[in-house]
């Protein structure tokens, strides 16, 4: 209960990094868009924990801390969150479901690839991708998912950098906003990152208890049944197990094949 308690405190992470603190902030906002097993680590109440630390007067409240550099991080945050989301991306162009092709254990769960696929399909690829950025988890599965399914590389890059940047840099200045207005706010940083997360978590309750209700009799067809996402609401997608080509015969997805017949193909979104 206490490891729970420390990672869910941004000021225990800081107090951790100690005068390495502004680059340990870039390494887990790296390694939570990027790497897989980085989906536990706190990017959002992290980020606004960075801009409220920024500010002398926070900083003292954790011994051994420096004021972190905003105007560097405001440059160098993006940059983490747009490579390690392209990183992820990459690695779901060039490896696809075998990715994911592994049993469920503590950390990894088949239903977070699903609910970002779920997104991806929802929402379309460019929303999905700046939307995601706010959504716990999601935000790590989005992106190899949308290497997964095809998404273009130059295309994935934009929206990338469309949605880092929103993210990084307006968790930051509201931060520092923050930390320089309300006095004594170390105080509440636990609490206050408790809250961000639970309103990032929201869409993915929600969606929870929709699944729930459309469970029973008469509700979605099991996973497989509308098509190879196995995601429930997710629109059939040409080419996926479970789906057949115009031709009636499933189109492979190779690690070269691009099917511009899908809502993510070229010229489509």
């Amino acid at each position: 209960m206490d490891l729970l308690h420390n990672l869910l405190d941004p000021k225990w992470w800081l107090g951790l990094l100690g005068p390495f603190a502004t680059a340990g902030v870039l390494g887990i906002i790296f390694a939570e868009t990027g790497l897989l097993l980085g989906f536990f680590l706190p990017g959002d109440s992290l980020l606004v924990a960075a801009g409220i630390f920024s500010t002398a007067e926070a900083a003292t409240a954790i011994p051994g801390l420096e004021p972190l550099s905003f105007p560097l991080l405001l440059v160098l945050a993006p940059l983490c969150a747009i490579a390690g989301a392209q990183l992820g991306h990459h690695l779901g162009a060039t490896y696809g479901r075998r990715m994911f092709d592994r049993p469920d254990s503590r950390l990894f769960k088949k239903e977070y690839v699903d609910k970002a696929e779920h997104y991806f399909q929802k929402f379309g690829p460019a929303r999905a991708v700046v939307l995601a950025r706010f959504i716990p988890i999601v935000r790590t599965f989005l992106n190899p998912v949308a290497g997964m399914l095809g998404m273009s590389r130059k295309r994935f890059f934009l929206w990338n950098c469309i949605g880092g940047i929103i993210w990084t840099d307006g968790m930051l200045i509201f931060g520092r906003l923050v930390g320089s207005a309300v006095p004594d706010i170390d105080k509440y940083i636990l609490p206050g990152a408790l809250v961000v997360i639970l309103i990032s978590i929201i869409p993915i309750i929600l969606e929870i208890v929709k699944s729930r209700r459309g469970g029973g009799p008469g509700g979605p067809a099991a996973p497989g049944a509308q098509g190879g996402t196995g995601v429930p609401g997710a629109p059939d997608v040409p080419g996926v197990p479970g789906q057949q080509g115009e031709a009636g015969v499933a189109r492979p997805r190779g690690r070269h094949h691009r099917d511009t017949s899908a809502p993510w193909g070229d010229g489509q979104w």
